[in-house]
């Protein structure tokens, strides 16, 4: 969705963010999968119809599929920023781009929602730095927290996963459909043990096992989902105290490290030509573009709109990749445009708004850590096959052949 502009002077300065009131700014994280993207959905859906709200949407991997998942609406307006996390390897474009998404949108409200694998803290020093706490006033920070998550020692032990947590003033316990009771009752003991005690919790789930019955569950809930919203209004001095509680939540030591790198890469960059996602994917030539950090590698396909794929034959082949990885995409299909997600095993296959141009994005957890950013193995090493798969997918008639690395 494009950033539509909402009455911006031609004389008023780019970094000019002056304004009667500070925005309200609301973070809603949450660890991969959690369903970030759908909870943000339903707020928009159930938003004052008087609000204009701008969305800033952060993802780990380099082509960016949560903004093609918006619908377009004239009161909300998308800005994405693919290709690392916001607290570290994008710090240093994020001040720019909200003050551009700011000042070409004039909204009421800023959602932002990070990487999941994104840590809270270097996001909210990022959005009090002098340039932006005269414009931006930061409101409750929202988590989402899978319950099946706490049975995964990886998850569970992480440190972002943890500090996400820690600095979460509401909890939205999301996809309660697929938890157990003893998850969810699990899940309710866990958040009742931390400290500072949390606001408020939440659930959020389907009504039952239909990918569309989100929307119908959605609409029954609309009032108290924007009640969470809300929750958090005047509660950025609840933010302060979370941080001066907790002095010890800092960037992780990988985090901290992926900084440095994006700074170091940013000077070395200087007066390159246009990056990959300004380059358009031609038929039979898509981009293709690999990245790794944080103890995640990725890899993603931007695809000509004109090229056309099978659905089954696509669903079979994304299903059957390993269960640990996280897959989302969005395709021109012979059924006509699909959004395709899937996180901890279960896909969503829902019709898809997005015109623009087919999108796949792998991100998969590095194996072999002996400690806290090395890494042993990479699990996409196998890139090549992985493209040949995509590419068998495609139906009688596409264009030949994918270049894929310059072969």
């Amino acid at each position: 969705m494009s950033v539509a502009s909402r009455g911006a002077r031609s004389g008023d300065a780019p970094t000019d963010l002056a304004r009667q009131t500070r925005i309200p700014v609301h973070l809603i994280t949450g660890f991969l999968g959690t369903g970030k993207s759908s909870f943000i959905q339903a707020l928009v859906a159930a938003k004052p119809t008087d609000e204009h709200w701008a969305i800033l949407v952060n993802e780990f991997g380099q082509v960016g599929i949560d903004q093609a998942l918006f619908a377009g609406r004239e009161d909300v307006s998308v800005k994405g920023l693919p290709g690392g996390c916001l607290c570290c390897q994008l710090a240093f474009v994020l001040q720019a781009g909200l003050v551009s998404l700011i000042h070409q949108t004039r909204p009421d409200r800023l959602i932002i929602e990070p990487s999941g694998l994104g840590h809270p803290a270097g996001l909210i020093d990022v959005l009090r730095s002098e340039g932006l706490a005269p414009a931006l006033e930061l409101k409750e920070v929202i988590t989402l927290l899978d319950p099946r998550a706490l049975d995964d020692a990886r998850t569970r032990e992480h440190g972002t996963f943890q500090d996400q947590l820690t600095l979460a003033g509401g909890v939205v316990l999301s996809k309660r459909d697929l938890a157990t009771d003893e998850q969810l009752a699990a899940a309710h003991e866990f958040l009742a043990g931390m400290w500072p005690r949390k606001r408020w919790v939440g659930e959020l789930g389907r009504a039952d096992g239909d990918t569309h019955a989100l929307k119908a569950l959605m609409n029954v809930q609309e009032a108290r989902i924007i009640d969470w919203l809300m929750a958090g209004q005047g509660a950025s001095g609840d933010v302060d105290e979370l941080l001066a509680e907790q002095g010890n939540v800092t960037m992780p030591a990988a985090h901290r490290a992926a900084y440095a790198n994006a700074g170091q890469a940013l000077e070395a960059s200087a007066g390159d030509e246009s990056p990959a996602s300004d380059v358009m994917p031609l038929p039979g030539a898509p981009v293709i573009e690999q990245a790794e950090g944080l103890e995640h590698a990725s890899l993603g396909w931007r695809i000509a709109a004109s090229e056309v794929f099978d659905l089954d034959q696509l669903t079979r082949w994304l299903d059957g990749l390993p269960r640990e990885w996280r897959v989302k995409g969005v395709f021109h299909t012979r059924e006509g445009w699909r959004s395709y997600n899937r996180a901890n095993g279960r896909a969503e296959l829902a019709p898809s708004s997005w015109r623009e141009d087919s999108r796949l994005e792998l991100i998969a957890p590095l194996d072999g850590q002996e400690q806290e950013g090395t890494v042993a193995t990479l699990p996409l090493e196998d890139s090549r096959q992985l493209n040949a798969a995509l590419l068998a997918c495609r139906s009688e008639g596409a264009a030949r052949p994918f270049n894929f690395f310059g072969e």
